[in-house]
């Protein structure tokens, strides 16, 4: 009998009637291993219910419980790490270190936001006019919804949800329906942790659950990672209810090669931050761009080290895994087979499948395009897939303007060993995201994630102090006392609880 992944709602797993349901593959193997429950309206509302519920008890819980959950979690999680990330590889497909390595950058955020007492800090001006202080507090919204998708299946709802119970909010994830095992096992650890029963719930689901969640009323924000086309719906859906919205779209990742860099380093990391996760990253460098005169060599440095990819099961300890579905697998071929017909240069072709695993499992392998041109579709669409283009171009000028003009603006790279050009790039490109001589520049939690253009929607990046002030609203008190009180003697050590 098929496992099924059903909701966590109110600190259990949810036992109802099951209405609809999804298939969940191991991309592997290409075989259905689960079926996932989809929710109703009437589910999602059950779910939200009890978020509100359990939020104003959340809310005044002292700042030091909310802290001791948070720390307890952690460390339950950095126990148990290993669990999730073969999860993650045997739903979503990519490598076990990588999945591992996902993990831990979401932990990373976790222990940011057990500094919340600090990060909660208002200020205060005594004295302002005769007996009046002033000073700021900021306060929880309420119940935060999160929309993730499926190529991070642990880290990016972790990019949200700790900052938003640390701060004192109740969460409903609405992970992707692809890879759904890992959230549940991390709810289980919410539950170890000592998190009230409410305060962490998981709807699972596709488009009826996310419009619910867009349209419930006691919903007060969205955080939502995903495809442009779907984060301008998820933005304008969400605001036109009357939702705080932060959703991060999609990316097209340039990475500027200048004729001084380290030509060695710049075509390892080309490898490791296209292939990784096979492209399958919203930061994947997808675009190289050669200044003139490195071209040819760059080129055939990359495709060089091309062959020693191992691709396979992600298990089995292999380089690369399978993409996430077939018809996803489907759709980036389809990219590759369109960049040949539109004269590009296939200097590796990924379609040539010779791969450590079942035959039947959602292969693609690293593929390298040369010669490729703005006007072609592996240049102007987001692939997501395994596929680097390397794109000519005469001068530094005319790199920085093709990123600028791309209206994607999510991450990007310049490798070079010249500090001046290196600090000029960081001037004026138009990319949120920026490495120098690193190709995946992913920040870390105490700054804040995002992109610029059509790469982000709303105003707000993800964690950092951002995604603080995201999950809260700031009041300031004016306050004026005239009769002064005590509570009493008591000798003892003052203490939090």
């Amino acid at each position: 009998m098929t496992a099924l992944v059903t909701h966590w709602i109110n600190g259990q797993s949810w036992s109802g009637a099951v209405e609809r349901t999804g298939d969940v593959y191991d991309p592997a193997t290409g075989q259905v291993t689960k079926k996932v429950d989809f929710a109703s309206r009437a589910v999602l509302d059950e779910a939200v219910t009890a978020a509100k519920a359990a939020f104003p008890a959340w809310r005044d819980a002292s700042l030091t419980k909310r802290t001791q959950v948070l720390f307890a979690f952690r460390e339950i999680l950095n126990a148990n790490k290993e669990s999730v990330a073969a999860l993650i590889t045997e739903e979503h497909g990519k490598v076990l270190s990588d999945a591992l390595g996902e993990v831990t950058r979401g932990q990373e955020v976790v222990e940011f936001a057990c500094g919340i007492p600090h990060l909660m800090k208002g200020g205060f001006s005594e004295g302002v006019s005769s007996g009046v202080d002033v000073y700021s507090i900021r306060q929880p919204l309420g119940v935060v919804g999160i929309i993730s998708p499926f190529n991070f299946p642990a880290m990016v709802p972790m990019w949200f949800f700790p900052i938003a119970i640390a701060t004192g909010n109740t969460v409903v994830v609405k992970p992707s329906e692809k890879d759904p095992s890992a959230i549940m096992l991390i709810a289980e650890m919410w539950k170890q942790a000592g998190l009230p029963d409410g305060v962490f719930n998981v709807v699972h689901g596709d488009k009826e659950a996310v419009d619910g969640l867009l349209e419930h009323r006691d919903v007060k924000s969205i955080s939502f990672v995903g495809s442009t086309p779907i984060a301008q719906y998820i933005y304008e859906a969400g605001t036109k209810n009357g939702k705080r919205v932060q959703a991060l779209g999609g990316a097209k990742n340039h990475m500027l090669v200048l004729p001084d860099a380290d030509l060695d380093l710049a075509a390892d990391q080309a490898i490791n931050a296209g292939f990784g996760s096979a492209g399958e990253r919203c930061m994947a460098i997808s675009v190289v761009l050669a200044v003139d005169p490195i071209g040819d060599e760059l080129v055939a440095k990359i495709a060089e080290r091309m062959p020693a990819l191992r691709t396979g099961d992600g298990r089995r300890g292999t380089d690369m895994g399978p993409l996430v579905t077939g018809v996803h697998r489907d759709k980036v071929r389809s990219y590759v087979d369109a960049g040949e017909a539109a004269g590009a240069t296939l200097v590796v072709d990924g379609r040539d499948i010779d791969v450590d695993g079942d035959a039947e499992g959602f292969w693609l392998l690293p593929t390298l395009f040369d010669q490729v041109t703005t006007d072609m579709t592996i240049y102007t669409d987001e692939i997501f897939g395994p596929v680097l283009s390397v794109v000519r171009v005469p001068s530094y000028e005319a790199g920085v303007q093709l990123i600028n003009d791309h209206p994607y603006g999510n991450g990007t790279a310049i490798f070079t060993n010249d500090g001046g050009a290196a600090r000029r790039f960081q001037n004026e490109i138009e990319v949120g995201m920026i490495g120098i001589n690193v190709p995946i520049p992913v920040p870390m939690a105490y700054y804040s994630f995002g992109g610029w253009k059509a790469s982000l929607f709303g105003d707000s990046h993800a964690h950092g102090t951002e995604g603080v002030h995201f999950f809260t609203r700031g009041k300031v008190v004016t306050s004026r006392w005239l009769d002064p009180s005590h509570g009493g003697i008591n000798l003892g050590f003052p203490t939090q609880s």
